[in-house]
Parts: C-alpha cells; structure tokens; sequence
C-alpha cells in the first residue's frame, strides 16, 4: 500500500483516507468491518484494498470456529458496496514471457479478461454442520446472472466465454440459459461459447491466446483466475476491480492474499497492487491517461530487467517502487 500511495502521489492530486479491515480490525474492534469503515468506503470515490489476514488470526478461527475471519472484512466490503462484478485482466509481460512456467509460444498474444460474479453463489449461500454432515448451498437468481452478462458482453473486443458446469449443476444451466437469451436478444454482434469448467481450466493453459473475455460464477471465478496468474509468472502480477451499478465506488485490490512468511522484509512484489492502482484510475476515478501511464510504466521497469523475488530476482519492495516511478 505504501508503494501505491508513493505513485498515486506522483500521477495526481489524490485525498486519502485509512481504516482498517480484516485482521487489524479485529484487533482493534472486534470484527473485521466496522459500520464506520463501511461508510467511509460509500462516501470515497474508491476504495483501494491491502491483504486482510494473517496467521495468528487464522490460530484464533482454529481454537474457535466463531472467531472472526479476517476474510469477513472482505466479503462485508464487496456485500455493503454492492460490487457484482470483478475484473480480473490477464496480460502478460512480454519481458515475462519466460517466467511462466508454461513455454512462451502457448502464452505470446495473450490479453484476457475474467469476469467473475461477485455477490451470488457458494459463498454467499446457506451454510452449516449437522454433526458429521456440512453444507454449503449454491444459489442463481436470473436477474444476478442477467447484470454480470451484461458486463461481460460490454467488455468483449470479440468473444464472451461462458464458463459453468452445466451437465451437472441446476444452477449451471440457469446460468447457461440466462447468458445465451441476453447474448441473443442484446448482444448479438458479440460471439458467445459455452464451456465447461473443467474443459475451460484445461484449455486456459493450452491455448490462452484464444481467450478474449471469460465470464463465470464466484467460485469457478476464483479458481480459474488464480490459475490465469501463472500465464503472467507469478500470481503477484495480478490485479482485480470489482464494480458495482454506475455511481458507487468500486473496490480495486491485488488477486494476491497475504504473506505472513515476508512480513516486514521488503521483499514483497508491489506490481499486482500498482496495477491495481492503475484498474483503480480507469474504472473508479475516469482518469484512463493517468491509468495507461502507469501500465505502461509497469511493463518498462520490467523490460529494464526489474524481477522481484516470486519472478526469480532479487529486488525489494522499495526497488520495484523506484523503478516505477523512475519510467513513469
């Protein structure tokens, strides 16, 4: 956060303000989102989001399953803003070509979008346990799947694919079936393909080139993003928007959690987070000059062989900032 706040500094104007949530919350409150932060976070133009949790607070949920959960912050946020969709772009560096682990002719050319259904779903179905049973329930409603097509099919150059796992799951075929009446009765100049999520996680890796905008349901939507984070080498290159109706302030954050292991070194890779920035001034703040400055500064400081540790290098947190700053 502080690299970002360095290079908000440098490209504008901004006024910030600091809460906390997720692990520091609990410690201070009690809970991981207080009703205050909450509305602080309505009343921003955005709202830029660091990692939540930690290990120590995961030892508390594990003594007792009624502790807060540095993730509840997270979801509280996403719920109280009203944010359904999240944008999750994937284009890799072409100084990062060689730093997947996929060979660089399966990954040249590719730019695509993950469109994720943010608020409906697994995660924010019922559930529980009953003695040695448990259940998370899984739920769709039309209208939730209608609102997140449509932001698919907005953001496509070519091509929406849609990603659910129809030939088992009710809510699959729901899902199929709401996206194809509103490709066909709103969007027909966009190309539309169906495909099942285990066929989309093994042709993401295969043949990513081929991907324009992927849309699909909030836990496949983790999944596969996380697994598209190795196309650009590491999963600390990814950023993430999350949006909601016209007007209410988004929610931009790293795709990265935390990492209790490097706390206090300095050797965490900035550049999810500063690409998140740069998500944060397209889609949050209208500021696009602003925004493909700093995308454009990322890939130079990469071009000049900055590699921080999780890409093979030794640079610190503080070097990647300065070579930022240093191509913006």
């Amino acid at each position: 956060m502080s690299s970002a706040r360095e290079v908000l500094d440098r490209l504008g104007d901004f006024t910030f303000e600091q809460h906390p949530v997720g692990g520091e919350s609990i410690d201070a409150h009690g809970t991981a989102l207080t009703a205050e932060v909450l509305d602080a976070c309505r009343a921003s133009d955005a709202v830029l989001l660091a990692a939540v949790g930690g290990a120590r607070w995961d030892a508390a949920v594990a003594q007792d399953a009624g502790a807060p959960r540095p993730e509840q912050g997270l979801l509280g946020l996403r719920k109280g803003l009203g944010l359904f969709a999240n944008l999750r772009p994937v284009r890799p560096s072409p100084a990062l070509l060689d730093a997947s682990p996929l060979k660089r002719e399966r990954i040249e050319g590719t730019d695509l979008l993950v469109v994720r259904e943010l608020t409906g779903g697994i995660y924010f179905g019922d559930s529980g346990r009953d003695g040695d049973t448990a259940h998370d329930d899984c739920a769709y409603s039309v209208p939730e799947v209608e609102r997140i097509a449509r932001v698919a099919f907005t953001s496509a150059r070519r091509r929406v694919t849609s990603v659910d796992k129809a030939n088992v799951l009710e809510t699959s075929r729901l899902w199929r079936e709401t996206v194809t009446r509103v490709h066909r009765e709103e969007f027909p100049e966009v190309e539309l393909d169906h495909l099942l999520v285990d066929n989309a996680a093994m042709q993401l890796v295969s043949r990513p080139a081929d991907f324009d905008v992927i849309v699909t349901e909030n836990l496949f939507g983790d999944i596969l993003s996380d697994e598209a984070a190795m196309l650009t080498g590491s999963l600390g290159m990814l950023p993430s928007a999350s949006l909601g109706e016209p007007g209410a302030p988004g929610l931009f954050e790293p795709v990265h959690g935390s990492a209790p292991d490097i706390a206090g070194t300095g050797m965490a890779n900035p550049l999810a987070m500063l690409g998140s920035v740069a998500l944060m001034l397209r889609h949050g703040l209208g500021s696009e000059h602003e925004a493909s400055a700093l995308d454009s500064a990322i890939d130079r400081a990469l071009e000049s062989g900055l590699r921080t540790a999780d890409l093979g290098g030794d640079a610190t947190t503080e070097d990647a900032t300065r070579a930022v700053l240093q191509s913006l």
